[in-house]
């Protein structure tokens, strides 16, 4: 078996916020157009 080296920590954490903010905040206009659409 192979083993696999994971990038440093630093590098994992700026990975997942460059991927994870954009999304979060896609997710947050949804959430607003959503409630926006349905009249709450």
């Amino acid at each position: 078996m192979s083993e696999q080296k994971s990038a440093p920590a630093p590098v994992m954490a700026v990975a997942w916020l460059w991927v994870g903010l954009p999304f979060a905040w896609g997710v947050y206009e949804l959430v607003l157009k959503v409630k926006n659409l349905f009249g709450s």
